[in-house]
């Protein structure tokens, strides 16, 4: 298969993706159920300690970033796992498209679908969780460091547990101790003195990005045989 014609196939396969991580929004959920869940979290937590202003400033970073990541792993039965079945990797197998790029398109589509609209509706939830405005911005970068690390990490998840009975349950347990490295950045970047946490905390994401195409394709290669 020529260069052209893999890279056609390439946005074909990123457009079909996204759209079909986006149009659950109007069956399963999609990207409006991680967003609504989010928001609901950061709406409930100051009903749940009660409404001391500087109490939810301390803890509202760590609510947000508890949040983020069970809202990254809410669709994980629909990442990987429909395609396996279908067999739509061996098809694109055969046309000499590797797993680890098609694990790059659909992390690229995961995080579009859930970590811009968490971002987008971040001032919503820091509003509910009285943060200030400075407390706001340094949520808005780790989101943008660090969502795209849990994106990684729910496909990596995800091609493990293809085709395993209670697989979505199963994921979310491997999901969540996989992510608590950029819960503790992420959240602790709004400690006093917690400066370097964005540093860390964008390390962790880029490790997170460059091992989860080889383990979820070896993964899915695994399946197959």
């Amino acid at each position: 298969m020529s260069g052209r014609r893999i890279t056609a196939s390439l946005r074909a396969i990123f457009a079909r993706d996204l759209s079909t991580l986006l149009r659950g929004a109007m069956g399963r959920g999609g990207a409006v159920l991680p967003l609504l869940f989010f928001l609901a979290v950061a709406m409930l937590f100051p009903f749940a300690i009660g409404p001391d202003a500087k109490l939810l400033a301390r803890t509202g970073a760590g609510v947000i970033w508890v949040a983020a990541l069970l809202a990254a792993i809410l669709p994980l039965d629909r990442l990987v796992e429909p395609d396996v079945e279908a067999g739509f990797f061996d098809q694109w197998a055969l046309r000499g498209i590797a797993e680890e790029v098609l694990l790059v398109v659909r992390i690229v589509a995961h995080w579009l679908s859930f970590g811009v609209p968490l971002m987008l509706a971040a001032p919503i939830s820091a509003g509910l969780l009285s943060l200030s405005r400075e407390q706001l911005i340094v949520i808005e970068q780790g989101l943008l460091l660090g969502t795209p690390g849990l994106a990684a990490i729910g496909v990596t998840i995800a091609a493990l547990t293809a085709g395993l009975r209670a697989g979505s349950a199963l994921g979310g347990m491997l999901a969540i101790p996989l992510a608590v490295p950029l819960l503790i950045f992420g959240a602790g970047s709004l400690q006093p003195g917690g400066e370097g946490g964005l540093v860390l905390l964008a390390a962790s994401s880029v490790a997170a990005l460059a091992i989860a195409p080889f383990a979820g394709a070896a993964a899915i290669r695994a399946g197959r045989e």
